[in-house]
């Protein structure tokens, strides 16, 4: 029989007890992730977030009519060099307020304090908000047909003729116009005085149902801006379009001179309307022909629809085509206004693919399916690789991505937190917090 006494254990023997109790062991996961395919990991990453509660619901919307929410979430915002677009369009919607003598004060009163109001109510500010660049270009675009021309610079009317010959050897326009029917006409119509006025829309609805959360806020807040752009160097470099050759010549211009629906014209005499012909003689830009914003349009809704969409590619190129066709038959644009259009609308876009579109995931369907978001190209920036885990599997490194509405980028509609709203979560400024955390 032993007894119950315990064997008295050597001093030494109780230091290395000690000793070897207290070390803790780490695996060394930034040598370990070198074996490990990316695929691979960003998969298994994917698996455990899953498993991980999120901290807000990043596909819902809000439904709160308290003024009071905004202005908390406005207190608790934390304002970055990226809120300074709201200051820049803020003083090109006085300018142009200002500028604009149809409607008088009393519309454009009401006009702005609705507008405050749709940004003020939570419910209506998560879509206004990010549509703030299309409608302040809308308003800067009506507002500079009442800008005097003495603040305006000369009309360029020999300049895109002689890129056309130097760049193509030919007037491009000239020659896709010269053999015109009326099946050719409706086929111009279509993309250029019918389509490329919903598909901004169309697009919108589409990336907001099947894209990932924040999305259409990117898309409007790209388009918008493109359009600022575009509509700014059109003032600020004034050309003549291809009918304007067509009517007068190479005779110097004056900001007096009415536009030209051109080949639109004969769309109303075919249909018995006066829609082009009006709406496009009273243009409030007749000498923007540079750059194409139809082009461009058209070209940053194949980007988006393309990068949502990759297998239905062809097809977004094809529409992108058939619209740059469009503008050259119908006499609006020279082949280099294409050209001027799809770069800035593709600088637009990768600017925007880089800094705050949300990356896809493909075995998503649906907006409502994502629980999580990421933005960016690189996997150690986004924290795809294992590195980035320890060993108790805590995320509170970059909880943004397991949807945290303070630090997602391309932002949570309706965040859990009353604390957050549309101001913190869609946002440019946010990319700009999750930026600093990295």
């Amino acid at each position: 029989m032993t007894s119950g006494i315990k064997p008295a254990i050597p001093s030494w023997n109780k230091r290395g007890q000690n000793f070897l109790g207290n070390v803790h062991i780490k695996l060394p996961w930034r040598s370990i992730q070198m074996l490990v395919p990316y695929r691979m990991r960003r998969k298994l990453r994917s698996k455990l977030r899953s498993r991980v509660s999120p901290s807000s619901s990043i596909t819902s919307l809000k439904t709160s009519f308290s003024p009071l929410d905004t202005l908390k979430s406005l207190q608790a915002h934390r304002w970055t060099l990226y809120d300074g677009q709201y200051l820049l369009l803020l003083s090109m919607g006085v300018f142009s307020l200002c500028v604009i003598e149809s409607p008088g004060p009393l519309v454009k009163a009401l006009i702005s304090l609705a507008l405050g109001t749709a940004l003020l109510l939570p419910v209506t500010s998560q879509f206004f908000l990010p549509f703030l660049p299309t409608i302040f270009w809308l308003i800067f675009f009506y507002a500079c047909q009442f800008i005097p021309s003495s603040w305006r610079p000369p009309i360029w009317v020999r300049v895109l003729p002689a890129l056309e010959n130097i760049l193509y050897g030919a007037n491009l326009s000239n020659i896709l116009s010269a053999q015109q029917n009326t099946v050719l006409d409706i086929l111009a119509w279509i993309p250029y005085g019918v389509t490329h006025f919903g598909a901004p829309a169309v697009c919108s609805l589409i990336l907001f149902f099947f894209g990932p959360p924040g999305m259409t806020p990117i898309f409007a807040r790209s388009f918008g801006y493109m359009n600022i752009i575009g509509v700014m160097i059109q003032f600020l470099f004034p050309c003549s379009p291809p009918w304007y050759e067509n009517l007068y010549g190479l005779a110097p211009a004056h900001y007096g001179m009415p536009g030209s629906p051109g080949g639109l014209a004969r769309i109303d005499e075919l249909l018995g309307i006066d829609l082009y012909t009006s709406g496009f003689t009273a243009s409030p830009v007749p000498f923007g022909a540079f750059p194409s914003l139809h082009a461009g349009s058209a070209t940053i809704e194949a980007l988006f629809m393309s990068y949502t969409f990759p297998k239905l590619r062809p097809l977004f190129i094809i529409y992108a085509g058939w619209v740059w066709w469009a503008t050259m038959y119908l006499s609006h644009h020279y082949a280099v206004d294409l050209i001027g259009g799809g770069l800035l609308a593709a600088v637009t876009f990768y600017y925007a693919k880089a800094k705050f579109i949300p990356l896809i995931q493909m075995d998503k369907a649906v907006r409502w399916d994502y629980d999580y978001v990421e933005v960016g190209e690189s996997p150690s920036a986004h924290g795809y690789d294992l590195a980035t885990l320890n060993t108790d599997l805590q995320f509170d490194s970059d909880d943004w991505t397991v949807g945290s509405s303070s630090s997602i980028s391309s932002g949570c509609l309706s965040p859990v937190d009353e604390s957050q709203s549309t101001w913190d979560g869609e946002t440019l400024g946010a990319n700009s917090d999750l930026e600093a955390g990295r």
